[in-house]
């Protein structure tokens, strides 16, 4: 069995909708995995996807955050949130709040998370400590899946770059969010809770980045990032048969900041 699952921050999914529609069309995946939805549950488009042959979880707000899962192979088991997820604490606020950022799912043979991590700001900001925090609940949210022999993966915008060479310039981020040394250790915390980081092929240049920012032409200067992530068991690794970023859906106009990225299994 050929399973294909991927993951998108569209930013926005109102927004790309045309893009989003085309994109399933030509690419055929048979699990996508979407972050910064920007739209509550009940506003995600279901009917337009459902016409191309998939059923949808969402789980969102309507402000800056909100995932979900996209499946034509099933879709059981459904669960909104990290069980230990911690909130954040905004300014003015009165309570924390626990903003819709993670969303699990069981698709055919295959147990998915889609994740959006939060973006950390700058260091020594109060949303920096979230970040670490929300990571950590993560890794103690996928322990027993990632023990397990089903194949199982934690896909999504990680807003954390592994290494040195997963953005195109490290100097350029000296002393900010994304490649910092807590950041990065966070995030290697998911190795030893028996995940591995399932890095795609480039179709152009040598690194398979999978943002750019609008701003400076980033995007045709190639001035990117590797932060949209695979962090996958061993039953779902030992089941790849090709990863790559397609970059070709960056291209254009009305274009969300990010690639998807593809994974290809045979189960």
């Amino acid at each position: 069995m050929t399973v294909r699952i991927a993951t998108w921050n569209i930013n926005s999914v109102t927004a790309r909708l045309p893009k989003l529609l085309e994109w399933l069309e030509s690419a055929a995946p048979d699990v996508l995995c979407l972050q910064e939805l920007k739209c509550s549950t009940d506003a995600f488009p279901y009917d337009a996807v459902k016409e191309l042959g998939y059923e949808t979880a969402a789980h969102g707000t309507g402000r800056w955050n909100g995932v979900a899962v996209v499946s034509r192979i099933g879709l059981d088991d459904v669960v909104r949130g990290l069980p230990e997820q911690p909130g954040y604490l905004a300014d003015g606020a009165l309570l924390p709040e626990v903003e819709p950022r993670a969303i699990g799912a069981t698709c055919g043979p295959v147990r998915v998370w889609s994740v959006y991590v939060p973006n950390g700001r700058e260091v020594g900001h109060p949303h920096y400590q979230y970040k670490l925090d929300w990571l950590a609940a993560l890794r103690g949210t996928v322990l027993a899946d990632a023990a397990g022999a089903r194949p199982f993966a934690v896909l999504g915008d990680y807003n954390v770059a592994p290494t040195d060479e997963d953005v195109f310039d490290v100097a350029a981020f000296e002393g900010l969010t994304h490649v910092t040394e807590p950041e990065r250790a966070a995030l290697a915390a998911l190795a030893t809770a028996g995940l591995q980081d399932v890095v795609p092929r480039p179709l152009k240049y040598d690194h398979p980045y999978t943002y750019w920012d609008y701003r400076q032409l980033a995007f045709p200067k190639n001035r990117g990032m590797r932060i949209d992530l695979t962090f996958a068991n061993k039953a779902f690794a030992d089941a790849v048969t090709d990863s790559y970023v397609d970059r070709e859906a960056r291209k254009g106009k009305g274009t969300s900041d990010h690639a998807p990225v593809v994974v290809d299994l045979d189960l």
